[in-house]
C-alpha cells in the first residue's frame, strides 16, 4: 500500500519506521505520532511491524500504510529478503528502526537495498552494547535519543561519536490531548469522591516502572491521608503481581486498577497529582502530558526526567527507590494545594514551549534532510 503523495511538497521524503515490540506504551505512541505528523508535512511514511503487534492495529486505525513481516528473530532471512524488496520497490530513502530485533533486520535490509539513510531511535535510557557481536549498533548514520541524558550516556559510556547522536525529546500534540469529560463525571465513574486525594500513575505495568515502589509509598502515605486513592492506568506483564502486592500491603481497597485506557487526558484532569516511580526513563510522555494539562507531578530523578521536571519549580523530584521520599512528596502536594497549582502552572508553560509535537517534528524533519543531503554530497 503506497501513501498518497502531497503535491504541495516537492521535496518530500520516503520514510519507513520499523517496530518489533508487541507492547503499547510511550515508544509506540511516539512512532505513531511521528508517522502521522511527517505525513501531514507532505512526506511518504510507512510502518513495518508484525501482524500481532498492537501498533499495527493502531496504525491501521490512523490510516497509516502498514507492511507486515514475521520478524521472528535476528537471523530471520525470510523477513530480511522481503523487507529489502519492499524498500527497493517503494524507493525508501530513510529507514528508522526502534526496537532491538527490528533494528538488526532493518539495518541489514536497508544496507542490502542500498537505502541512503539508516536511523535508530533509542527510547530507553539503558546502554547499548558495543563490540564485535553487536556490530549492528554501528550501522546507523544517526541515533536519535529522547533526551540529553540518554545522548550523554551513549556518547560517554558507549563511545558513540557525538555528532551522530541527536537528542529529540518526544513531543505531545497538546491540541489533541485534552480532556473530553468534566472532572466530576470522571471521578464519579471511577467511584471516587470529590474530596478524595487522587494519585494517578499512567504507565505500562512492567518492572522498570516500579509499581511495587508506588504501592509501598502509597501505603506509607495512607495513614495520614485516609482519603487518598491510587489509580493505576495501564496493562502489562506485572498486572497480577501488582494486584497481589496491593492486597499483601492491605491497601487493595484504595487502589484502582483500570487496565488500558484511551481516556488518559480525562484521568489526568481528574487527578490531584500524577506519579512516576521508574528506575530508568528517557523523557517520559506521561509526565509531559500531565504537565501540559497543568497537573502537579511527582517523579523519580532518573534518566531524562530532570530535563522535564525542575525540582520545586515545575514539579517535585525524589530519589529512586525511596518509598518514604515519594510519600513525603505526595504529602507536600496534598497539604499545599495553592503552591502545587503554582508548580503545575510553571510546568505547563515549560512543556508547551519546549515539548510540543511540532517541535519534535521540526527537529526530526531537519535531521532527516541533513542526513540525506550529506549522503547526496558524498555520492556525487
Amino acid at each position: 500500500m503506497t501513501p498518497a503523495r502531497n503535491t504541495l511538497h516537492a521535496n518530500n521524503m520516503r520514510i519507513l519506521h520499523t517496530e518489533w515490540s508487541d507492547g503499547w506504551g510511550g515508544q509506540e505512541h511516539r512512532i505513531i505520532s511521528e508517522i502521522v505528523g511527517m505525513r501531514a508535512r507532505g512526506h511518504d511514511a510507512w510502518l513495518a511491524t508484525r501482524p500481532q503487534c498492537a501498533i499495527a492495529r493502531e496504525a491501521a486505525r490512523r490510516d497509516i500504510p502498514v507492511a507486515l513481516f514475521g520478524m521472528r528473530h535476528r537471523a530471520d532471512l525470510g523477513t530480511l529478503v522481503r523487507l529489502a524488496r519492499f524498500l527497493r520497490r517503494e524507493r525508501i530513502e530513510i529507514v528508522n528502526t526502534h526496537s532491538s530485533l527490528d533494528s538488526w533486520l532493518g539495518a541489514f535490509a536497508a544496507r542490502l537495498a542500498r537505502v541512503p539513510v539508516l536511523v535508530r531511535t533509542r527510547h530507553l535510557n539503558l546502554p547499548l552494547k558495543r563490540g564485535p557481536v553487536h556490530f549492528a549498533h554501528y550501522l546507523p548514520d544517526a541515533v536519535i535519543t529522547c533526551g540529553d541524558a540518554m545522548k550523554k550516556r551513549l556518547v560517554e559510556e558507549n563511545g558513540f561519536p557525538e555528532p551522530r547522536v541527536a537528542s529529540i525529546p518526544t513531543g505531545i500534540d497538546f491540541g489533541a490531548f485534552r480532556p473530553m469529560r468534566p472532572r466530576e463525571a470522571v471521578r464519579r465513574d471511577l467511584g471516587l469522591a470529590p474530596s478524595d486525594f487522587v494519585i494517578l500513575m499512567a504507565a505500562v505495568l512492567r518492572s522498570v516502572k516500579r509499581h511495587a515502589l508506588a504501592l509501598e509509598a502509597f501505603a506509607e502515605l495512607l495513614p495520614s491521608r485516609p482519603n487518598a486513592r491510587l489509580v493505576l492506568a495501564g496493562n502489562g506483564p506485572l498486572r497480577r503481581e501488582t494486584e497481589q502486592r496491593a492486597a499483601a500491603l492491605g491497601i487493595a481497597q484504595c487502589v484502582h486498577f483500570l487496565g488500558h485506557r484511551d481516556d488518559v487526558a480525562d484521568l489526568m484532569q481528574a487527578a490531584d497529582v500524577c506519579l512516576l516511580t521508574s528506575r530508568s526513563e528517557g523523557v517520559p510522555q506521561a509526565l509531559t502530558q500531565a504537565m501540559g494539562l497543568g497537573v502537579p507531578v511527582v517523579a523519580t530523578a532518573v534518566g531524562g526526567v530532570p530535563e522535564l521536571v525542575a525540582h520545586e519549580r515545575t514539579g517535585l523530584l525524589v530519589p529512586p527507590e525511596s518509598a518514604k521520599a515519594i510519600a513525603a512528596a505526595l504529602e507536600r502536594v496534598a497539604e499545599n494545594p495553592a503552591w502545587s497549582k503554582r508548580l503545575a502552572a510553571q510546568g505547563q508553560a515549560r512543556v508547551l514551549s519546549d515539548f510540543s509535537l511540532e517541535t519534535m517534528l521540526a527537529k526530526t524533519d531537519a535531521l532527516f534532510r541533513a542526513l540525506l543531503a550529506a549522503k547526496t554530497r558524498s555520492a556525487s
